[in-house]
């Protein structure tokens, strides 16, 4: 069964919504089938300024009010992907604040950082999955940003080539052992309860696997026939980031030998 995913209300684009001491949440205006209500910029208060994690998309409205709410000392981002990265750039222009994000980030920007670095007055983890890039962050209260690795209102899609499954499902156990909470994500409301979310999600692509496992014991299988079978009657707009995750547990389970590619179907591995 999928983890019980959080929703609610619509909230306000363009505000800062405080959420804990010293840290407020602004949402993007660019909701959608794969960002919920919109991006989670989150921003934290600061002796130099504010640091600001993830400023949205390249959107004026959304930078003019990140920008109403104070000097910016730091811009951090959790991973490359454009609803979360692309607005760096115009507010590290308006700012002269340096931008950061990992050592492997194909973005240009100020300083790259690896694993365990600390960087505005909090801990960088490492997070490969979602994105090979992707970061969390840990502050001092034990709140954790994570990004696009684990969100409230559904799991992450894992698409390769970037992304890849036996790295999320190494990343959700790391996160699991770090006793962290709450999370803010990337999208959608705070997780007050990670543990049991977690457990969730780990146990919902573990299903996801034996799921494909059954499907191939009755035989060769395109990739498309096993969309189909593992997620009837998916929306038109949700099949790619699906058949891109498919795909991601697909080359997992080739590595670990337990399936093979013949042409273009799947099988069965003999033991």
């Amino acid at each position: 069964m999928p983890p019980s995913y959080l929703r609610e209300p619509p909230p306000p684009r363009h505000r800062s919504l405080p959420v804990l001491p010293g840290i407020a949440r602004m949402v993007a205006d660019n909701p959608g089938p794969m960002t919920y209500h919109g991006t989670n910029c989150w921003l934290l208060e600061g002796p130099a300024g504010r640091v600001v994690i993830d400023p949205g998309p390249d959107d004026p409205a959304q930078t003019a009010a990140i920008l109403a709410g104070g000097p910016v000392a730091m811009i951090l981002l959790t991973h490359a992907h454009a609803d979360h990265a692309d607005g760096a750039p115009a507010l590290a222009r308006a700012t002269a604040a340096p931008v950061v994000a990992h050592l492997g980030s194909r973005l240009a920007v100020d300083r790259r950082i690896g694993d365990g670095e600390v960087v505005g007055g909090l801990r960088a983890l490492h997070t490969p999955g979602h994105a090979s890039d992707h970061l969390c962050f840990v502050h001092p209260s034990g709140a954790l940003f994570s990004g696009d690795q684990v969100m409230g209102w559904s799991s992450s899609v894992v698409g390769p080539p970037d992304g890849d499954m036996a790295a999320y499902l190494a990343s959700l156990d790391r996160l699991a052992a770090g006793a962290h909470g709450p999370y803010l994500p990337g999208h959608g409301p705070v997780i007050d309860d990670p543990a049991p979310y977690l457990a969730a999600l780990r146990a919902h692509r573990l299903a996801r696997e034996a799921a494909i496992l059954e499907a191939l014991a009755q035989g060769p299988t395109e990739p498309g026939a096993l969309l189909a079978r593992l997620y009837p009657g998916l929306a038109e707009n949700l099949r790619g980031p699906a058949a891109r995750t498919l795909a991601a547990h697909l080359s997992k389970l080739a590595d670990e030998g337990h399936i093979r590619l013949a042409g273009t179907a799947w099988s069965r591995a003999r033991p």
